[in-house]
């Protein structure tokens, strides 16, 4: 086996996507206020905070909020995507990331999740997979946002591994930076075009194998 003694996941994008369930919610805080919000413009919300998420709603229609306004937006906002996350299912897991976080653990590599999703743990058990990580860093866990490398730092550190054996995988830019930040090798899921810097880019984790991950 190469020098990887530990695999950092994200969550969303790579192991479930529930990108689909935050689309829905901002979709319907756009409509409740006006705005036309589509499929196109939410591109621009991916990897972004959820407070940066709503300024950006608000620019493209043109309107100005408090910070108590913006707060209680953001709080409303998040209410509806967590009635949805409750009602997940373990079926939602995407091809091949239980089947590859599980072959990382039989061949003795650590593994943590890394999101900066407060929701993590309620996703994670919905779906039935919380033990499948030795570590779970999300957002209650960590105050800097990637590209700041904070979230993988701290899953090495509660992993005991060094930064440098650990491969992190990663969906958005802002993720490959913040591994990259880290002193990390970083897998992009998704496309090579978008995921600049990765080591490696796949389509999902069922194109992922063991043999890949030694040749980082």
């Amino acid at each position: 086996m190469s020098n990887i003694k530990a695999c950092i996941f994200d969550l969303d994008g790579v192991i479930v996507d529930t990108a689909v369930y935050h689309y829905k919610a901002w979709k319907r805080l756009a409509d409740e206020l006006g705005i036309n919000f589509t499929l196109e413009d939410n591109e621009r919300l991916k990897g972004v905070s959820r407070m940066r998420s709503l300024d950006i709603i608000l620019e493209i229609g043109g309107i100005t909020k408090t910070d108590a306004e913006k707060e209680e937006l953001a709080t409303r906002k998040n209410t509806w995507y967590v009635d949805m996350i409750n009602h997940m299912k373990p079926d939602e897991i995407l091809p091949g990331a239980k089947e590859f976080v599980q072959a990382c653990r039989d061949a003795g590599i650590k593994t943590a999740l890394g999101s900066a999703s407060k929701n993590s743990m309620t996703i994670l058990q919905n779906t039935n997979i919380v033990h499948l990580f030795d570590a779970i860093i999300d957002g209650n866990k960590v105050s800097k946002a990637k590209p700041d490398p904070e979230v993988f730092l701290k899953g090495a550190e509660e992993l005991e591994v060094a930064p440098a054996d650990c491969v992190v995988f990663e969906d958005a830019i802002a993720g490959v930076e913040a591994a990259i930040n880290g002193g990390m090798k970083v897998v992009g899921i998704g496309s090579p075009k978008v995921l600049v810097g990765a080591n490696l880019v796949v389509s999902g984790l069922d194109k992922m194998s063991l043999s890949m991950l030694e040749e980082l």
